[in-house]
């Protein structure tokens, strides 16, 4: 995987699928990010399940929204 994003280089539009990516979803959005990660877009979720090295944030999608 090291070389895998070594190769590709860092993600940096990830910030900016977050909206379009709840936009879409019918019931959730999870991300999985490093424990030590910021939240994505820096959105804080109430939602999250932390394991040993990651942390999957859980997003609610339009149809739990309205």
């Amino acid at each position: 995987m090291r070389v895998f994003q070594s190769l590709v280089g860092p993600d940096l539009d990830a910030d900016g699928l977050l909206a379009p990516a709840r936009q879409l979803a019918t019931k959730r959005v999870v991300v999985k990010r490093p424990d030590y990660a910021p939240p994505l877009a820096n959105v804080a979720t109430p939602n999250a399940v932390v394991t040993k090295g990651h942390r999957f944030d859980i997003y609610a999608g339009t149809a739990l929204v309205e």
